[in-house]
């Protein structure tokens, strides 16, 4: 739930010194994630997006964020004064989960690098199968390097050399029968090349909006480039490098991403690591 505008409470919630001795024990709460609350000296309406031991930080409608300190009775829930406490964190109650979703590994040393490896266009792909798939790579030992386009990808295929023991697995974006991606992706026969793909325009869009709290990526017209008609669409001011931290800092799970990528970094991954 995200505050649209100002809310409109019955009387003056402000009314009658709330905050004096007395007057009535201001509940706690804890500053979850996502929570909606509302400053109460300067009206800011926000989501929490963090908060430490004296701090939490809020999120507005717009991505605008600002820093209240934990005080006492400082905000507002529902029009009621609470008091923001830290969340207590919760012990676990099973083995520890990767981002991915597997087993993770305790005290993990990551083993020595493959020489089977995976290729992703670029560098935002290589950033989030990283942040997601960082630990389950590790400990098969499996190197993700990114091409920068798939362009030219019979020639690099063909440099690498693959060879049973030696496999290669390339995930390309956008692809989709009839596409570009998908003719240069026929050229590739190889038995020890797999190349597999998502249907998503740019890997922006295997973030799920609800992560991001949009309704939905907005489509861009033909012709305008399409990460900066998405920023333009959503109103974000600012750069796609930025627009991009923003879009994977927000990402913590392989719950916050689409399938249809989720499915294909799991082929790829079990194809490279499997015994020749």
């Amino acid at each position: 739930m995200i505050c649209y505008g100002p809310r409109v409470y019955e009387g003056d919630v402000l009314a009658g010194n709330w905050r004096r001795p007395g007057k009535g024990k201001i509940p706690e709460v804890p500053a979850e994630q996502d929570l909606v609350v509302e400053d109460a000296d300067s009206g800011f309406c926000g989501a929490v997006v963090a908060c430490d031991k004296e701090a939490v930080t809020l999120e507005d409608r717009f991505g605008k964020r600002r820093l209240f300190p934990l005080a006492p009775a400082a905000f507002l829930l529902d029009g009621k004064p609470v008091t923001l406490v830290r969340p207590t964190a919760a012990a676990p109650a099973g083995p520890r989960r990767s981002a991915s979703g597997s087993i993770a590994v305790e005290g993990l040393r990551a083993r020595v690098a493959r020489q089977s490896r995976i290729y992703v266009e670029g560098v935002h792909d290589a950033a989030l199968v990283e942040k997601i798939w960082g630990h389950d790579l590790r400990v098969e030992g499996v190197v993700v390097e990114y091409l920068e386009g798939v362009d030219d990808l019979p020639a690099i295929v063909e440099e690498f050399g693959p060879e049973p023991g030696r496999r290669l697995g390339v995930l390309v974006d956008h692809l989709v029968p009839g596409s570009k991606e998908s003719r240069i992706a026929a050229e590739i026969t190889s038995p020890d090349v797999l190349v597999v793909g998502h249907p998503f325009i740019d890997i922006w869009q295997a973030v799920k909006p609800s992560v991001l709290r949009i309704p939905a990526w907005p489509d861009v017209p033909r012709g305008v480039p399409w990460k900066e008609g998405v920023i333009a669409a959503l109103g974000w001011r600012m750069e796609p490098a930025e627009a991009w931290r923003r879009i994977l800092g927000a990402v913590s799970a392989f719950t916050d991403l689409e399938p249809e990528l989720l499915g294909r970094v799991e082929e790829l991954i079990d194809f490279v690591t499997e015994a020749p």
